[in-house]
């Protein structure tokens, strides 16, 4: 059977930001790490966020990350959104909005309350616009606001 993880490629910080990551994100573990000796940088680092394998690749400074590509976490409530969001800001990630964020290696991030998609694609096509308005005002994402303005209030 195949193994299937998505790459991301770093200049020279795969290490540090697949830690971070893993620290991060609830449910997730960092893997191997291969180097090309044992006190050389790591080249290859496999890590896995919330059962998602990823790998990091040192594969230096010609590829860069670009908002085209990103990781997208959606959480169980508003709470658990906002204990991540304010983790990524912690960690330097910079604000966006609509929930995005880019960390401090360029790599773009969506903090999602679940819910969210319901509110947006719903069978009412005037509540999906108001709740996409509401949204398009926001930096993190307030489900609360978001389904007020669904409902019209």
């Amino acid at each position: 059977m195949a193994e299937i993880a998505t790459c991301l490629w770093f200049d020279t910080a795969a290490e540090e930001a697949a830690r971070c990551y893993v620290g991060l994100v609830p449910g997730s573990r960092l893997g191997r790490i291969r180097r090309p000796a044992a006190d050389a940088p790591a080249v290859i680092v496999e890590f896995s966020l919330a059962g998602v394998p990823y790998v990091a690749l040192n594969g230096g400074p010609q590829v860069r990350h670009s908002p085209a590509a990103s990781i997208v976490v959606t959480l169980p409530d508003q709470a658990s959104a906002d204990a991540l969001w304010q983790a990524h800001l912690a960690a330097g990630s910079s604000v966006v909005r609509c929930g995005w964020m880019t960390d401090r290696w360029g790599l773009s991030w969506q903090i999602v309350p679940a819910g969210l998609h319901d509110l947006l694609f719903g069978p009412d096509p005037e509540a999906n616009a108001r709740a996409y308005a509401c949204l398009q005002g926001q930096m993190r994402i307030d489900l609360a606001a978001i389904a007020a303005a669904a409902q019209g209030t």
